[in-house]
Parts: C-alpha cells; structure tokens; sequence
C-alpha cells in the first residue's frame, strides 16, 4: 500500500539536518574574528535556518494531521524550497 505523505517523510529528516548544518556553520563562523562579510552569513544562515525549523514542523504535522495533510505537504515543500534558495 502506498503511504499518502511520502512527500512528508522526506522533507522531515531533510530539514532537520539543514537546520544542524546551519546552526554548526554559525558556531564556526561564530569562532573566527569578526568581519563584515562573517556578518552577513550569519544572518543569512540564521533565516536559511528559521526556513528549515517551519519546514520541519509543517512536515512533521502533516504526518500527524491526515486532515489537514494536502495543505501542509505543499507548504512545507514551498518553505523547504525557500531556505534551499
């Protein structure tokens, strides 16, 4: 039988290590002296890692809600997309 939130089951462990990977990236950056450009990236991957985060918990809820599942697919794929971009 197929499973109707396959598209969940993928985004939930894919965000997940996005959002690790970012907050790792940001304790490096955070470890050399400072700079403007160090600035900018921390920012960057801050938001990247907020993307990632609403991702994660849209996905994990359209495994959870089966009523609500078509709509929390979609926006936690377009969110997943965002913070790719």
């Amino acid at each position: 039988m197929r499973n109707n939130n396959e598209l969940s089951h993928h985004i939930l462990p894919n965000s997940a290590t996005m959002v690790g990977i970012c907050i790792m990236v940001i304790s490096i950056i955070k470890g050399m002296p400072p700079d403007t450009v160090d600035y900018f990236i921390d920012k960057a991957l801050a938001i990247d890692c907020v993307f990632f985060m609403a991702s994660t918990l849209l996905s994990f809820l359209s495994i959870r809600l089966e009523k609500y599942r078509v709509g929390l697919d979609r926006w936690a794929e377009i969110i997943f997309i965002f913070g790719l971009a």
